[in-house]
């Protein structure tokens, strides 16, 4: 078996974690490149994607940009008013294998003021 890397690590451990507490809850999932960031609601249960925004969205790309934190910070915005729309309002955190620093930081707590809560 191939030694995991870093970040595969820190994503298993995290993964690990949110199963422990889930209980139900959809999971807000995040990606970071080095261009754009993605988030989406999944429920594992059902292996469906509730809800889902990017910085590749046409009304966010043409607002913000792509690789900033005012970008991030309008796609949990964008994610919290679709969630919503969907009846989702309480969520637990994915956040992969990125440290909870910079944009992925923007992105949750845009989330929070939104209207979701974990």
């Amino acid at each position: 078996m191939a030694k995991l890397s870093l970040f595969d690590r820190r994503r298993r451990r995290v993964r690990t974690a949110l199963r422990a507490r889930a209980s139900g809850k959809p999971r807000l999932s995040v990606h970071r490149s080095g261009k754009h960031i993605y988030a989406q609601l999944i429920d594992d249960a059902a292996g469906k994607t509730i809800a889902a925004a990017s910085t590749l969205d046409k009304d966010l790309k043409k607002a913000t940009g792509s690789a900033t934190r005012d970008a991030a910070a309008s796609v949990g915005k964008a994610l919290a008013e679709r969630a919503k729309k969907a009846g989702v309002s309480a969520v637990v955190f994915d956040r992969g294998g990125f440290l909870f620093h910079g944009r992925v930081k923007a992105l949750a707590d845009a989330a929070r003021e939104g209207g979701l809560e974990f």
